[in-house]
């Protein structure tokens, strides 16, 4: 049998909101799979989360250019939050993120990108740690591109033009009129940085985070005693809950509080005069699915006098 450590019965209470004994029999029960503890919570009930939330923990900033028909995000991650407003991180996060318009999101590409001053990206960032005092780490980076229509942004909680916590690029193919389209594209920007969608429509979701949600769904609906042709019937309906929750065209648009987005998109066509479609979508929050480390401030006090 694993060992089930305090520290994991710990991550287990804060993902699923599940008591310690729960969580600790949840992992027992699965062999401290945290995933499948997870899900043995929600089956039995013991859990008020749906699905697991990135745990922004890393300091920095995302860093967002839109040129043309391209725009690009990066995240470039500091030790404090000190650093985010500093002027010379700054203008390498916004360097960097005009570099990854035109090298994508292969971050070790990236990496050995040309900065433009003689050195690459990864050994421009070597150098300004010595000037900053403090490690810093090009984590990820994306980007969207389109031959017909705009790629749009929105940075949330902007500290300076271009970069904040949370960055979005929406790409919109269509005929229409740019800027129009633009704008049609930054209020979705908008949605997906307030309503963190996973997948772009129904035909996209993962079959295994499909598979999954299945799974926990039926066994929900069989503890209520129900016959299965009945237990079939409950799933296909919370289903279409489940997709109103992580599928972009299904949730209700954030701006309006009423409308599905795919419902605001085909109203967006008589605006712009022409079809538009969804080409694709990146979100970039800070230090998502990153966590910081704890410090024991008794530990270190302890160190200190010693």
């Amino acid at each position: 049998m694993a060992e089930i450590t305090a520290a994991a019965v710990k991550e287990l209470r804060e993902k699923s909101g599940a008591g310690m004994m729960d969580c600790k029999t949840a992992l027992s029960e699965t062999g401290g799979d945290m995933d499948a503890a997870v899900d043995w919570l929600r089956k039995k009930g013991l859990s008020a989360a749906a699905k697991k939330a990135g745990r922004a923990a890393a300091e920095g900033l995302v860093g967002m250019v839109v040129e043309g028909q391209t725009g690009a995000l990066v995240e470039i991650n500091a030790e404090t939050d000190f650093v985010a407003r500093n002027e010379t991180f700054q203008a390498f996060v916004a360097d960097v993120a005009k570099i990854a318009v035109e090298h994508g999101d292969d971050v070790e590409k990236l990496k050995a990108a040309d900065y433009g001053n003689g050195n690459s990206v990864e050994e421009t960032q070597v150098n300004l740690v010595a000037t900053i005092g403090e490690n810093l780490g090009l984590r990820r980076s994306a980007r969207l591109s389109v031959s017909k229509g705009t790629v749009s942004g929105y940075i949330h909680n902007q500290i300076a033009p271009g970069m904040g916590k949370i960055g979005v690029l929406v790409a919109l193919e269509s005929d229409g009129d740019a800027a129009k389209l633009d704008e049609i594209g930054r209020q979705l920007a908008m949605h997906v940085a307030a309503a963190q969608p996973q997948f772009l429509d129904i035909d996209s979701v993962d079959a295994s985070a499909l598979d999954r949600e299945r799974e926990v769904l039926a066994e929900q609906a069989r503890a209520s005693g129900k016959p299965e042709e009945i237990v079939e019937k409950m799933v296909e309906g919370r289903l279409r809950k489940f997709y109103e929750e992580v599928v972009l065209s299904e949730q209700t648009f954030v701006i309006d509080g009423e409308t599905k987005v795919r419902k605001f998109l085909e109203q967006a066509e008589g605006e712009v005069g022409s079809p538009v479609k969804i080409a694709g979508f990146e979100r970039f929050t800070l230090g998502e699915g990153v966590e910081r480390r704890e410090e024991d401030f008794a530990d270190e006090v302890a160190k200190l006098t010693n």
